[in-house]
């Protein structure tokens, strides 16, 4: 069972969650009928370009009724201001995109949320820390034939910065994977110390970065160890789905354990909605449960199902790209102002 809230770990939950969230928690009083409205609601940059617009971190009204507007988490709508400009550039903060369910948008978050912060002039480092090499391949990054992560975690590789690749999107580059990555935890199990590895390997190229993000794999395995242990903080992407909310208990108990053992500082950015469908009762519900059991440790930007994504794989480039005034666009955009507003990112 989960631990009452924690004003330091930042990793409680507001309330224990039931026997695999079968059961329905007493839901908190929403106001009557609420306006549910996209998550961003400002046309973005082209490609490549900042974002240099200002907006209201208060909550949106309805044009000439003066109504709160209320999104997808039952609460207002929150416009969060563009972050000012960065005198320099480090020490970064690093975060574990992390859940043990696949296809729940860890990669696809690590891909968007790092291109938006990019626009927004912050350096960033993706890790993918996933053997089928899904960030790489969404950034553009063919891995068949040149060094790896799996070189720097087995130390035939020193230097971090023989295998970061740049991508098409500036500001943005990878330490990318392949298949090799999943025979590292047979390598690494009699390794002394073998759940820090990956955090001596980004040490080494902390100061060059404002943000690394370390996409996992889907697993609690020894990989996913090595990343909380390396990380600040947490950013968990949860499917508005039934049985993607069930894991959330476990996966919340592997982050305490990683803290109570090994990284004292770790810390929960936040739990982010993703493949919400507002058409759909089932997502609505999730949602709901979600918002009841976490609190404000929900984040108030929700990622929408779409098309766009699968199609802005295809081109190897992200949806801020591809599709740059789409809502799916303006969403990662908004999270990543989120998080700026929040602390989780300079």
């Amino acid at each position: 069972m989960i631990r009452a809230s924690s004003p330091t770990s930042g990793l409680r939950t507001r309330r224990a969650l039931p026997d695999g969230l079968e059961a329905r928690p007493a839901s908190v009083p929403r106001p009557a009928t609420p306006r549910v409205t996209a998550t961003a609601v400002r046309p973005g940059p082209t490609a490549g370009r900042r974002y240099d617009g200002r907006v209201s971190t208060n909550p949106t009204t309805t044009p000439g009724t003066g109504e709160t507007t209320f999104g997808p988490t039952g609460r207002p709508v929150r416009q969060f201001a563009v972050p000012e400009e960065l005198d320099g550039h480090g020490p970064a903060r690093i975060i574990a995109l992390c859940n043990q369910k696949g296809g729940v948008g860890k990669t696809t978050t690590s891909i968007n949320l790092g291109a938006a912060l990019a626009e927004y002039g912050r350096k960033v480092l993706a890790v993918d820390f996933d053997p089928q090499g899904a960030l790489s391949a969404g950034l553009g990054v063919r891995t068949h034939d040149i060094p790896t992560v799996y070189d720097l975690l087995m130390g035939s590789i020193k230097d971090p910065n023989q295998v970061i690749q740049p991508t098409n999107t500036p500001y943005l580059d990878v330490i990318p994977a392949n298949i090799d990555l999943s025979a590292a935890e047979v390598h690494l199990v009699n390794e002394v110390a073998r759940e820090q590895i990956l955090a001596s390997v980004l040490r080494k190229v902390a100061n060059d970065y404002d943000v690394i993000l370390v996409d996992c794999q889907p697993s609690l395995g020894l990989l996913t160890v090595n990343a909380l242990t390396a990380a600040h903080g947490v950013l968990i992407p949860l499917e508005c789905e039934f049985f993607a909310l069930r894991g959330v208990a476990l996966l919340i108990e592997t982050i305490d354990k990683v803290r109570d053992r090994l990284n004292p500082a770790l810390t929960l950015d936040g739990i982010l909605a993703t493949m919400y469908d507002s058409r759909t009762l089932h997502s609505r519900e999730v949602m709901e449960r979600v918002v009841d059991t976490f609190d404000d440790r929900v984040l108030d930007t929700v990622i929408g199902r779409t098309v766009k994504f699968p199609d802005a794989t295809v081109s190897a480039r992200p949806i801020t790209q591809t599709a740059p005034d789409h809502a799916a666009a303006h969403a990662y955009r908004q999270l990543a102002r989120e998080l700026v507003e929040r602390g989780a990112v300079a």
